[in-house]
């Protein structure tokens, strides 16, 4: 028995356009499962798809366009999944917004509410939308990609540290709360990962040097290497993981 196949499975991916996202939804389908590849941009998912269906040279994997922000998007997300592969096994929740790098107190009122919108509330909105049918089968594996973050304070990601940190929160009440159905919930916290979405933070030379001068592996992370952690969750080999925040950080928190 492969305790990571996941052949027969159906993972929903949100922001798996690029970056992390993309990485997980390659992984999981090159182990066995049907992903839905899903971000705002049409084209974007069309392109990750195909690129997914020509290496398994089959259809594996679906493009729905769809803003996280918009719970029509989300229901239309959830049900072009179920009528295209009839049901969803493994949700990872890993889009997020960041419109903002500053002082607490410089953010305007409509960044902070775009922040925990994004990446709190909508979380939960399409966790909602997509616990029933789990609730049914009593199976399902949901990943919310959170942050280290979510585990520090802040000077510049103040309010994208609270929602990550709420995240964690999340995945627990609700790991709580569905486990008698076989649900697991649990979250991933990357460190500094080498995506479009941190470049902030690591293109600048002195913010990367600062940012690994303390981290035991003195390197940021890529895309990969935080993908192995959600099929893993997703997999058998997860079975009775539920709860908890697996971080991923090249040992930065712990130096």
């Amino acid at each position: 028995m492969n305790l990571f196949d996941l052949s027969g499975k159906v993972a929903v991916i949100t922001g798996s356009s690029r970056g992390i996202g993309r990485a997980i939804a390659e992984h999981m389908a090159a182990h066995g499962a049907k992903v839905v590849i899903s971000s705002r941009k049409k084209a974007a998912c069309d392109e990750v798809a195909t690129a997914i269906n020509d290496k398994a040279g089959k259809q594996v994997a679906l493009p729905v366009a769809a803003n996280i922000s918009t719970k029509d998007d989300l229901k239309n997300l959830v049900e072009e999944t179920n009528r295209a592969f009839g049901h969803i096994d493994t949700l990872v929740c890993n889009a997020a917004s960041n419109p903002y790098y500053g002082p607490q107190g410089g953010i305007s009122d409509d960044q902070f509410r775009k922040i925990l919108d994004n990446n709190i509330v909508a979380n939960h909105w399409l966790i909602s939308l997509i616990v029933p049918q789990m609730i049914e089968r009593k199976d399902g594996s949901i990943t919310i990609i959170s942050s280290i973050g979510g585990l520090k304070g802040s000077t510049v990601l103040g309010a994208y540290a609270i929602s990550k940190a709420a995240d964690m929160q999340l995945a627990r009440n609700l790991a709580c709360e569905y486990g008698q159905y076989n649900i697991r919930v649990n979250c991933i916290a990357p460190g500094l990962i080498k995506t479009d979405f941190a470049r902030a933070l690591w293109e600048n030379p002195e913010t990367l040097k600062a940012s690994t001068a303390r981290s035991p592996l003195l390197r940021i992370g890529e895309p990969d290497e935080i993908a192995g952690a959600a099929v893993f969750l997703a997999s058998r080999a997860g079975s009775f993981t539920t709860g908890q925040t697996i971080v991923i950080d090249g040992g930065a928190t712990i130096s």
